[in-house]
């Protein structure tokens, strides 16, 4: 009886120490998944901050184009604008160049009337 009590404490003992290692690798363990929920909340966090930036930048986007479209808009009616202005600007060049013309013609047509007028006066005063 007395061997079988020192093999069975001598079990006891050799079971002792392995729920003794069992139990230490459990908290190793438990302190591992603690670390890593530790990280997946850091992790999620992360992603909430990130999502949040993202959808904050979309807005950034979004706004900006409406933006760059209203610009493209103002853009286009700025250049009709300024083809009208320039389509009328070539038009009065034109006009003031006829005006131009007439205007030499007529100053010749003028000097040459003054001259016969001329000639009409000098013969009149020589008769």
């Amino acid at each position: 009886l007395q061997k079988e009590l020192l093999k069975y404490k001598q079990e006891a003992r050799n079971l002792q120490g392995i729920k003794d290692a069992l139990q230490q690798r459990l908290a190793q363990q438990d302190a591992s998944v603690l670390q890593l929920k530790q990280e997946l909340l850091r992790a999620n966090m992360d992603k909430e901050e990130l999502h949040n930036q993202n959808v904050d930048l979309q807005r950034k986007v979004e706004e900006r184009n409406r933006l760059l479209a209203e610009y493209k808009k103002e853009l286009g009616q700025k250049d009709r604008h300024l083809q009208q202005h320039q389509t009328k600007l070539d038009e009065m060049l034109r006009q003031l160049s006829e005006a131009s013309y007439q205007q030499v013609d007529l100053e010749r047509e003028l000097e040459h009337k003054e001259a016969l007028l001329a000639q009409c006066m000098k013969r009149e005063a020589e008769e």
